[in-house]
C-alpha cells in the first residue's frame, strides 16, 4: 500500500497546480520523474519494485499498447498522403539516417558494444515523444506546419521504429545464444508479420462492429471508447498468442481502426487524453522510481557523452539531411531537430530487450536509454516553452508563401480536445 499511497500523493499534489504549469517549463513528465527519483530506491525508498518486475512490465507494456494505438487512430492516412511531406521527410529519411548515425557514434564512443547491439540502441532511441515537449504541440503561435509536423511524426514514429527493434534484437540475439543469423531475423520477420495480419483483422473487424452498431443506436458515449480500448487490447493479445508482436498489431489495428471508423475519433482521443494520460505519468514515475534511479551510480562519462550526441547532434543532423530541398530557414530546422525528445516508446522498447533475455547487452542499452531519456525529460521540458514562444514571434513575421506557413489540416493532439479540422495558417 506504501505504493499507492506515495503515487497517489504525487498524482494530487500535481493536480492542484496542473493548471499554473501550462505554458511552463514544468512539464507532467518532469514532476512525475522527479517524484519517482526522490519516492524511489534511490531516494526515500517509498516506491519499489524492479525493471523487470511484473508491475512495471504490466504498466509500461499497456501503456504503449494504448499509446500506438490512440497515436494511430489520430492520424488521418488521406490527409497524410495529400499534405504532409515534412513529416513523411523525417520518418522516410530522418529516421533511417538517424538509426545509422547513432549506430555509428555508439560504434565509435561505447566499448565493447557489438555493431548489432549498436544498432538496436540506436533504434531503441529513434521514437520521438511529443508529451515531454507538449509546449510545442500546443502553442498557436507557432506555424500549424510545424507543429503539425512534429505531431505526426511522434504519432507514426514509435510503430515504425518498432520492427527495427525487433530485427536488430534478434541479430543481436543470434550473436550471443547461438543460431544462424537468417533463423533469428526470419523469427523477426515472422512476428512483424504476424503482428500486421493480427491488426489489420481486428482494426477492421472492430471499425465494421462499432459502425453498425452505432447506425443502429445500440452504443452509448461511454462505451464506444471503451470498445475502442477492447480493440486496442484484442489486437495486442491476438498477436501475442498467435508469435506476433502485439505492439505493431496494437499500432496497426490504430491505423485501420482510424481509416474505416472515422466517426469514432473523438471518442478515442477523449480515452488517451483522460485515463491513458494517468498510465503515462504512472510510468514515468515508475521510470525515475525503479528504472533509472537505482542505476543512476552506474552512470559513467561515456554514457553521458552519447546520450547528449543522440539528443543534441544525432537527431539535429538526421532532420537536416531530410529536409534538404524543403527550403525551411536555419532556425525551423534546428527547431525540427530538437524537439525530437526520447520519452516512453524508448522506455519500454529498453525493457522489452531486457525482458527477452537473450540479447547480453541488454542492461547496458537500457543504462544508455535511460539516461537519455533522463535528460530529454528536463532538457527537452526546459526548452519547449520559451523557445515556442520566441520562434512563434518570428516566424509570424515570415513571409505568408514562406514554407513555414503551407496551409496543412490540423490533427488532434494528446492534450486538448479536438476542434474540428481548421487549415491554414493559424487555427
Amino acid at each position: 500500500m506504501t505504493d499507492v499511497i506515495a503515487f497517489a500523493v504525487l498524482l494530487l499534489g500535481y493536480a492542484l497546480i496542473s493548471g499554473r504549469t501550462q505554458g511552463t517549463s514544468l512539464t507532467a513528465p518532469m514532476v512525475f520523474t522527479t517524484g519517482g527519483l526522490v519516492l524511489g530506491a534511490g531516494g526515500l525508498d517509498l516506491l519499489g519494485g524492479s525493471a523487470t518486475g511484473a508491475t512495471v512490465r504490466v504498466l509500461t507494456e499497456v501503456a504503449l499498447t494504448l499509446v500506438l494505438f490512440t497515436d494511430a487512430v489520430r492520424i488521418d492516412l488521406r490527409v497524410l498522403r495529400r499534405e504532409y511531406h515534412l513529416p513523411l521527410l523525417l520518418l522516410g529519411i530522418g529516421m533511417p539516417v538517424g538509426i545509422a548515425l547513432g549506430t555509428a557514434a555508439a560504434q565509435g564512443i561505447l566499448p565493447g558494444l557489438s555493431l548489432a547491439g549498436a544498432a538496436l540502441l540506436a533504434s531503441v532511441l529513434a521514437p520521438t515523444d511529443a508529451a515531454l515537449g507538449q509546449a510545442v504541440i500546443s502553442d498557436r503561435r507557432l506555424p500549424v506546419r510545424i507543429r503539425q509536423t512534429l505531431n505526426v511524426e511522434s504519432g507514426l514514429n514509435d510503430g515504425i521504429a518498432l520492427p527495427a527493434v525487433m530485427v536488430f534484437s534478434a541479430l543481436a540475439a543470434s550473436e550471443e545464444v547461438g543460431g544462424s543469423t537468417w533463423s533469428w531475423a526470419g523469427f523477426a520477420a515472422g512476428q512483424i508479420g504476424v503482428g500486421a495480419l493480427v491488426g489489420v483483422c481486428v482494426g477492421g473487424l472492430g471499425a465494421w462492429a462499432i459502425t453498425r452498431a452505432d447506425a443502429a443506436g445500440w452504443v452509448n458515449a461511454t462505451h464506444r471508447r471503451l470498445f475502442a480500448i477492447g480493440v486496442a487490447g484484442l489486437s495486442y493479445a491476438g498477436a501475442e498468442v498467435t508469435t506476433g508482436s502485439g505492439f505493431l498489431a496494437a499500432f496497426v489495428a490504430g491505423l485501420v481502426f482510424g481509416a474505416l471508423a472515422r466517426q469514432q475519433r473523438e471518442f478515442v482521443h477523449q480515452f488517451a487524453e483522460r485515463e491513458g494520460e494517468l498510465l503515462t505519468l504512472m510510468t514515468f514515475a515508475l521510470f525515475g522510481a525503479v528504472i533509472i534511479g537505482p542505476r543512476l551510480g552506474d552512470v559513467d562519462g561515456l554514457t553521458l557523452v552519447y546520450a547528449v550526441l543522440s539528443l543534441a547532434v544525432v537527431r539535429p543532423l538526421a532532420v537536416a539531411v531530410a529536409t534538404l530541398g524543403a527550403r525551411l530557414r536555419p532556425e525551423t530546422v534546428c527547431f525540427l531537430g530538437w524537439f525530437g525528445p526520447r520519452g516512453l516508446a524508448s522506455i519500454v522498447f529498453a525493457l522489452l530487450v531486457v525482458e527477452h533475455g537473450d540479447v547480453a547487452e541488454a542492461d547496458r542499452i537500457l543504462l544508455v536509454a535511460g539516461v537519455t531519456v533522463l535528460l530529454s525529460v528536463y532538457a527537452h521540458g526546459i526548452t519547449a516553452a520559451p523557445w515556442a514562444r520566441s520562434f512563434g514571434r518570428r516566424a509570424g513575421r515570415y513571409d505568408p508563401t514562406a514554407p513555414e506557413h503551407r496551409d496543412v489540416t490540423v490533427h488532434h493532439h494528446r492534450w486538448h480536445a479536438p476542434r474540428g479540422q481548421d487549415t491554414g495558417r493559424g487555427d
